[in-house]
C-alpha cells in the first residue's frame, strides 16, 4: 500500500506525521497480546483535519484506525493491514460544563480522570471510570462502551452518552443525539456508535450526562474460606434491596499477587468481597452497609471490616487499579495476558462461573483467576503463563474456548466492558451468529470501502492466536 506522506503533512503539519520505525512500533500494539505496525501515524488537532485525513484515505482505500490511549485489552487499535493510525489525543478540549443541565461537552482525547478533576469544583462527576482512568480517553471509552468498578450503581458509558459528533468514512461530519435526556425521534444512531470500536465512524465530540458527587461513602471488606461462598454472597447482594456503588470479588490468586507486589497485607483466603455504598445521607449509607454485612455473614464471611477512612479506601482502590500489573509478578517467568478477559454472566451464576474459571485453568495447565465487577455479573480473568512456550499458547487457546462455551451455555456474553476487537472475536461470533449479517450490512452501509478499523468484530480473523504477530518471543 502506498501512502502519500507529504499529503498527510500538508493536513496536520510535518511534526504530527510519524513514519520512523520506532514510532510505528509503539503504535503497533495496545494492552493486548497483538502486534502489527501501521504504515504511518498522524496526530490531528481539529475536526477538519480528521475529515481531510479520512477523505484522503477513503479515496485511496487506505485503512484508518482511530486511537486514544491504546489501553484496549483485545487489540482494538492494532492495524492488521497497516494503514493510518490516527492518534486523537491532541483533540482534547473540555468544550463546556453546564451544571444546570448536568452535562458536559468534550473532545475524544480528554482523559477520564482529568475530566473529573475539572468537574469537581461544580460538585459533579463522570462516574464508573475504568481502572485505566488516569490514561483512558473518553473517545476510546465510548468506542468500547467502557465502564469500571462503580458500574453496578452508575451504569456503563452507553448510559451517559446523550449525543456526539462523528466523522463518517466518506469524511462527512454528522451530529447524533441531543442535549436532552429524553429522545424519541427515529433511530438512536448515537447509541449504535457506542461500542462500535471505531468501525462505523470516528468520534470527534461527545455530550455526556453527569452525576452529583455523593456526600458520603463507606467501604467494607469480607473474607471467605470458600470461593463459592463469596460468589453466592454477591448474587444475594445484587438481588437485595440495596444497590452498592461498588461490589468486587478478589480471588486467592489476585490476593497473592497484590501482597507479593504491593505489600497490601491482605488475608490469604480463597476470596475477598469488597463493597462500597455512597449517597447524600450518612444514615442511608450506614443502613445499606449493615444490610450487606448481614448478607455476607449469612454466607460464612468472617473478619468483616467496615469504615469510611478516606486513606484506607484509597489504599484498597489503588491496589485494585494495579491488579493487572501485579498479576504479572504472581510467579517467576509468568506474564499476565488479557484473553478470556471480561465475560458477563447472570448474577445467579457468579459463584459457579468463578469456580469454573479456576477448573478450566487447571485442566489446561495455565493459571486463571477470577475477579472483577461482579455486581453487574462481570468477571475478569487473566491467563498467567510462560508466554515464550508454544504449548502454553495452545493451552490458552483451549482454555479461552472452554470458558466462553460455558458462558454462552448459561446465557452470558463474551464481553461486559472491554469490547471484542481481535482476541474475543471467534467466541463472540459464535454468540452473535444470528445477527452477524445484520451488523455486516450496517458496516457496509456506513463504510462501503471498509477503511475504518478493518478486521475487527464480525470481520476479525477466526483464530486470535495467529491473527497477528504476538508481543512475545515465541514461534507458533
Amino acid at each position: 500500500m502506498e501512502i502519500d506522506v507529504e499529503r498527510l503533512k500538508e493536513i496536520v503539519g510535518e511534526k504530527n506525521v510519524r513514519d520512523n520505525i520506532a514510532d510505528l512500533y509503539v503504535y503497533g500494539s495496545d494492552s493486548s497480546v497483538h502486534e502489527a505496525n501501521p504504515s504511518v501515524v498522524v496526530r490531528p488537532e481539529t475536526i477538519e483535519e480528521v475529515q481531510e485525513i479520512v477523505r484522503y484515505a477513503n479515496a485511496e482505500l487506505i485503512p484508518v484506525i482511530a486511537r486514544g490511549a491504546g489501553s484496549g485489552a483485545s487489540g482494538h487499535t492494532v492495524p492488521i493491514d497497516g494503514g493510518i493510525v490516527m492518534d486523537l489525543k491532541r483533540i482534547n478540549r473540555i468544550l463546556a460544563i453546564r451544571p444546570r443541565d448536568i452535562l458536559c461537552k468534550v473532545e475524544p482525547g480528554v482523559v477520564w480522570d482529568d475530566l473529573n478533576r475539572a468537574l469537581q469544583p461544580y460538585g459533579l462527576w463522570f462516574p464508573s471510570a475504568p481502572e485505566s482512568g488516569r490514561i483512558a480517553t473518553i473517545g476510546g471509552a465510548i468506542a468500547n462502551n467502557g465502564s469500571g468498578v462503580r458500574a453496578i450503581k452508575y451504569g456503563t458509558m452507553r448510559d451517559y452518552v446523550l449525543g456526539m459528533k462523528v466523522v463518517l468514512a466518506n469524511g462527512d461530519l454528522v451530529t447524533l443525539g441531543a442535549d436532552t435526556r429524553a429522545q424519541a425521534s427515529g433511530y438512536q444512531l448515537d447509541r449504535l456508535i457506542v461500542g462500535s470500536e471505531g468501525t462505523l465512524g470516528i468520534i470527534v465530540e461527545a455530550t455526556l450526562l453527569l452525576r452529583h458527587l455523593p456526600k458520603f461513602r463507606a467501604m467494607g471488606m469480607a473474607k471467605f474460606n470458600k470461593l463459592e461462598d463469596a460468589g453466592e454472597t454477591i448474587s444475594d447482594i445484587v438481588a437485595s434491596e440495596v444497590t452498592p456503588s461498588l461490589l468486587e470479588l478478589v480471588d486467592d490468586i489476585a490476593i497473592t499477587a497484590l501482597n507479593k507486589t504491593l505489600n497490601m497485607n491482605l488475608p490469604q483466603v480463597e476470596a475477598i468481597v469488597v463493597y462500597e455504598c455512597d449517597g447524600r445521607l450518612k444514615e442511608a449509607v450506614n443502613y445499606d452497609m449493615e444490610t450487606i454485612k448481614e448478607v455476607c455473614e449469612k454466607h460464612n464471611a468472617f473478619g468483616i471490616e467496615m469504615g469510611s477512612d478516606a486513606k484506607e479506601m484509597e489504599r484498597i482502590y489503588s491496589g485494585r487499579k494495579k491488579l493487572f500489573a501485579a498479576l504479572s509478578r504472581y510467579r517467576e517467568g509468568f506474564v499476565c495476558t488479557s484473553l478470556a478477559d471480561d465475560m458477563a454472566v447472570p448474577s445467579s451464576k457468579i459463584a459457579e462461573c468463578a469456580r469454573k474459571i479456576h477448573e478450566i485453568g487447571e485442566r489446561n495447565h495455565v493459571v486463571m483467576n477470577a475477579y472483577g465487577h461482579c455486581g453487574i455479573g462481570l468477571l475478569h480473568t487473566k491467563i498467567l503463563m510462560e508466554a515464550t512456550r508454544k504449548e502454553q499458547w495452545e493451552n490458552a487457546r483451549r482454555a479461552v474456548e472452554e470458558v466462553y462455551d460455558y458462558v454462552r451455555s448459561v446465557g452470558g456474553t463474551t464481553s461486559g466492558e472491554h469490547g471484542i476487537a481481535i482476541s474475543k472475536a471467534p467466541s463472540w461470533k459464535k454468540e452473535k451468529a444470528d445477527s452477524l449479517q445484520m451488523m455486516k450490512a450496517i458496516k457496509m452501509a456506513l463504510d462501503p470501502n471498509n477503511i475504518l478499523n478493518p478486521h475487527k468484530l464480525m470481520d476479525a480473523p477466526d483464530d486470535w492466536v495467529t491473527a497477528t504477530k504476538l508481543r512475545y518471543p515465541v514461534e507458533l
